[in-house]
């Protein structure tokens, strides 16, 4: 079983950082990619950003050049530095992990990051 625990939401105002943390735990041998989602109210889920155990990343256009998504592969962590932060950025973030073996997504609970303008 694989456990994803997600920390550092909160409130900022526009402009402001935000740096989101991310733990795997559990089962997390055969680990591959490892990134962030978002789900604002009232809208789908979204991609924010990824980047796979070989450190190929893959951002959505919204927040190229503003956010930061690294990894310890050691450690089997998931950091999203947030830069520039705007309103529009306010949403639920969920961590997100895909395993190879046996093949699976995993979710965490969610942390609510909030933009105020």
């Amino acid at each position: 079983q694989v456990q994803l625990a997600e920390s550092g939401g909160g409130l900022v105002q526009a402009g402001g950082s935000l740096r989101l943390s991310c733990a795997a735990s559990g089962s997390t041998r055969s680990l591959n990619i490892m990134g962030w989602y978002r789900q604002a109210p009232g809208k789908q889920r979204e991609l924010v950003a990824t980047l796979s155990s070989s450190l190929v990343t893959n951002y959505a256009d919204s927040v190229k050049g503003r956010f930061t998504i690294s990894r310890d592969n050691a450690k089997n962590t998931v950091q999203l530095q947030m830069n520039s932060l705007k309103p529009e950025d306010t949403a639920v973030y969920y961590c997100y992990g895909n395993f190879i073996f046996p093949p699976g997504d995993y979710w965490g609970r969610g942390t609510q990051v909030t933009v105020s303008s």
